[in-house]
């Protein structure tokens, strides 16, 4: 059975988007990675996840069929991120709520992808870095994301709301 698309409001979003980690180091990162790895085959979905920190990929998987097509958006998501400093799909449903789709924007389209999946990771105010999935529709890609972080708060206690 297909997974619905869920549909995120600019509030819920931003709620997300306050989120803090105690730290996140590699070793974390990879757990985040796992987690989400984790959600994917639990929902049977097939997604590629990425995870950057600082600029260097440090956890990259790629399931079911997911595959190079999925590197561009992997990078474009994460790229919106790190510009705006919020997640990519806020990003684009302010877009959408302003009358002025991401699309129809001056930006390079080719390196910044305003479609949900990718979600900051803050440590002390500051965005160190990037989760991001690519492979199903923007609203389960966004949600696999959050699911990820969400197990992984749930295991390490190590958050906390802006």
């Amino acid at each position: 059975m297909a997974r619905s698309i869920p549909e995120y409001t600019v509030a819920e979003l931003e709620k997300l988007n306050a989120i803090e980690f105690a730290s996140m180091t590699n070793d974390d990162a990879v757990e985040l990675g796992m987690l989400a790895v984790g959600v994917i085959r639990e929902w049977n979905l097939s997604l590629a996840v990425d995870i950057v920190l600082g600029g260097d990929l440090v956890f990259r998987a790629k399931l079911k069929t997911t595959g190079p097509d999925n590197d561009p958006w992997l990078a474009g998501k994460a790229a919106v991120v790190m510009n705006f400093g919020e997640p990519s799909l806020l990003v684009k449903n302010r877009h959408l709520a302003a009358g002025t789709p991401f699309e129809s924007q001056d930006f390079d389209h080719e390196t910044m992808k305003a479609h949900g999946g990718s979600i900051p990771l803050r440590v002390a105010g500051q965005i160190v870095g990037t989760i991001t999935t690519s492979g199903e529709p923007d609203g389960v890609d966004h949600e696999v994301a959050a699911e990820a972080i969400a197990r992984y708060l749930g295991s390490t206690g190590g958050v906390h709301e802006g």
